[in-house]
């Protein structure tokens, strides 16, 4: 066997491997055919099997509807309600939803506007392997927020974890623990969903970083969600319940997360 069939069965081996150990969901609207037809392509170059989950459509949301807390969504996010987040958020939730119908323990879910970088298969199959060290696995962000390292992964990819805030929900792995809480604990939405899941240390979970990130967000154009932000703002006055909000939300984080790698460091598990 040559070099480069013996490369392809190791890929092929690394892939049957990682599809047997997770459910992928992949999050595409039905008005977005070519995004998801895309996103099929990439995940299916790797190997992968995946489920397609049908988003949520802002454009159908009429207020009010089940699952958001209008009132909440004010007082902790200072803005009035945005259809496309809400329909992001329910989307998200829903993948959740169908980890814990399964029988699987663990599940990848991605956005439908990413690029993976060529290590991808190899690097989850590497962070399964440390699934007892975490809940939430970030596989993305659109931060550029530093990462302590805790461990590596591979010879290029490391397990960390960020101390501050981190936004965008592009791709990510859950176990069952985590999927619970985001179906039972972040229900209804009071905060969009990238933000809100980025507080899994309220639900007593850990939430860690693979770094540097092995899928990015193209941006191949701007997000609906991001689109006209300012139309949903509401007056400053509503600085008086959001500041209180979110000071509570940010020092729990960092305090939560530095002890977190406080004890890592103190336990000799990092290298």
């Amino acid at each position: 066997m040559n070099m480069h069939a013996a490369t392809q069965v190791r890929r092929d081996d690394l892939s049957a491997s990682l599809n047997a150990k997770l459910s992928i969901y992949l999050i595409n609207l039905d008005r977005s055919p070519e995004r998801g037809m895309r996103m099929e392509a990439r995940i299916l170059e790797k190997g992968l099997s995946f489920q397609r989950v049908a988003a949520v459509d802002g454009r159908e949301i009429l207020l009010p509807v089940a699952g958001f807390d209008d009132a909440g969504y004010r007082r902790r996010h200072g803005r009035s309600a945005n259809p496309f987040e809400i329909g992001c958020y329910l989307s998200h939730v829903e993948c959740a939803r169908r980890l814990l119908a399964s029988k699987a323990e663990h599940a990848l879910i991605l956005e439908d506007d990413l690029i993976f970088e060529e290590d991808l298969v190899a690097t989850l199959n590497a962070a399964l392997d440390e699934g007892g060290s975490w809940d939430i696995l970030r596989l993305s962000t659109v931060n550029r927020g530093r990462k302590y390292k805790l461990r590596s992964l591979t010879s290029v990819r490391n397990l960390s974890i960020s101390l501050t805030r981190e936004k965008g929900s592009g791709a990510y792995v859950i176990n069952r623990k985590a999927a619970r809480w985001i179906v039972e604990r972040l229900m209804p939405m009071r905060l969009p969903y990238d933000l809100a899941f980025d507080l899994e240390h309220l639900g007593g979970l850990r939430g860690l970083f693979v770094d540097p990130q092995p899928i990015r967000q193209s941006a191949e154009r701007t997000s609906l969600i991001q689109n006209h932000l300012a139309g949903f703002r509401l007056p400053r006055s509503r600085y008086v319940s959001v500041l209180p909000w979110r000071a509570f939300y940010e020092t729990s984080r960092f305090l939560a997360r530095t002890c977190c790698l406080v004890e890592s460091r103190c336990r000799g598990w990092w290298m």
